[in-house]
């Protein structure tokens, strides 16, 4: 009895702690929700999700549950979540929603997971995102819906009927990056720059914009850039933004020139050094040396060299301009740590991996450390490493940690 009445107690303070986040719509269909959007004069909330989508999950698990992304959301819209995909474990109201979910990929253009769709309370599409975020960042976009200054679709209507209207052109550019709409934001980028001018564009309020447009050696922003290398980076400082002009090109030039001789399928021998000389020589303006070693290290990743991958790391590494960021330092420690036994290999991921430290305990990073020094025979630094990542580790963390500290304690692998 006692088990069963502290059961009882529990539920309903569950029911009110689910209720503290975004109520979504049951048991009911497309004209019903319209209707009562009509009725209440909200604006509508959908939440295009599949049941295979990391973010997605993240965001019904940690985002939507929140109280005040229920406050803002109950408030404003009327909500509803719309199962994109099929399988055999769906209830009877997600299959009840079969045809309206394949009649929203395909009239409202949905093929990224998630896409958040806001209608009007007419039930008018007026604005899309796509991909989640925490939840003050999430809130501030979906903010953008209820205003027509800045819904996605309201404004392609606008820059549609007056292309040459540079702020039009610049807000739409915006919102559709949010929306995940690269031909479009060209468009409008070209379109602004076009209008503007480059001293309209070469301004520290427009430069991400500028970068946002150089997709391709052929576009106006681009070329922008190009022209004004030293120009670029004084914005860039201004703006305390880590990016160099040059950076922004060779990523461009490596999209194009680079990446298409990368095949994942078959090994297809690149020669790196002769095809650094093309480029550059194409493309003197710009310092290929980096991104050529990071093309290599990727390269070589693919195909599971991994004695060359890490000399190509190592050559990454010291060339670049700057500090490489303690999230790519981890990952390829990481990776050599999975596939390699190599000491030399598992010397440098260590070297790599300790870098990715300097800035600050982080329960992976600690965690690679560890693993990298058991990997290595240093099992009394090992776990020692591994107790600090476990000290710091999250609550969801902590279990897996926990299980490769006493596997290093029992002196098995923690490997495969």
């Amino acid at each position: 009895m006692r088990k069963l009445l502290t059961l009882l107690f529990i539920i309903p303070l569950f029911l009110t702690g689910q209720e503290k986040g975004i109520q979504f719509e049951h048991n009911g269909n497309w004209e019903k929700v319209k209707a009562k959007a009509k009725a209440e004069n909200k604006h509508i909330f959908v939440d295009c999700f599949t049941t295979w989508c990391g973010p997605c999950i993240w965001m019904a698990e940690n985002v939507f549950p929140q109280e005040n992304v229920g406050s803002f959301f109950n408030a404003n819209f009327v909500n509803l979540k719309l199962q994109m995909d099929q399988t055999k474990k769906d209830s009877d109201e997600v299959k009840s929603w079969y045809t309206e979910a394949t009649r929203f990929a395909k009239d409202y253009d949905v093929r990224a997971y998630p896409t958040f769709l806001i209608f009007s309370p007419d039930g008018e599409l007026v604005h899309r995102m796509v991909g989640g975020g925490e939840a003050e960042a999430f809130i501030a976009r979906a903010k953008e819906g209820l205003d027509p200054e800045t819904q996605y679709v309201t404004l392609v209507k606008k820059f549609e009927a007056n292309p040459k209207d540079a702020a039009i052109a610049k807000s739409l550019a915006k919102a559709a990056q949010s929306a995940y709409d690269e031909p479009m934001a060209s468009k409008a980028i070209a379109a602004f720059i076009a209008t503007a001018g480059v001293d309209g564009a070469l301004t520290s309020e427009n430069i991400d914009l500028l970068l946002q447009g150089a997709t391709s050696s052929k576009s106006a922003s681009y070329g922008i850039i190009k022209d004004n290398m030293k120009k670029v980076d004084l914005l860039l400082v201004e703006r305390k933004s880590e990016k160099t002009s040059n950076d922004v090109l060779s990523a461009v030039l490596t999209r194009e020139l680079i990446m298409p001789k990368m095949s994942r399928n078959e090994y297809t021998p690149v020669d790196f050094v002769e095809l650094q000389k093309e480029i550059e020589k194409a493309h003197p303006y710009v310092d290929m040396k980096s991104s050529i070693a990071l093309s290599k290290a990727q390269y070589y990743g693919f195909h599971k060299d991994w004695p060359i991958f890490k000399d190509a790391v190592n050559e990454f590494v010291q060339l670049s301009n700057k500090a490489v960021s303690p999230e790519m330092l981890n990952s390829f420690a990481w990776t050599i740590f999975e596939n390699c036994n190599d000491a030399a290999c598992i010397t440098s991921a260590l070297t790599w991996s300790k870098r990715s430290l300097e800035g600050g305990e982080n329960a992976a990073y600690l965690d690679t450390y560890a693993n990298l020094l058991y990997k290595s025979g240093d099992k009394i630094n090992a776990i020692k490493w591994q107790e600090k990542a476990l000290g710091v580790a999250s609550a969801s963390e902590k279990e897996n940690y926990q299980v490769t500290l006493n596997k290093m304690k029992a002196g098995q692998p923690t490997w495969e």
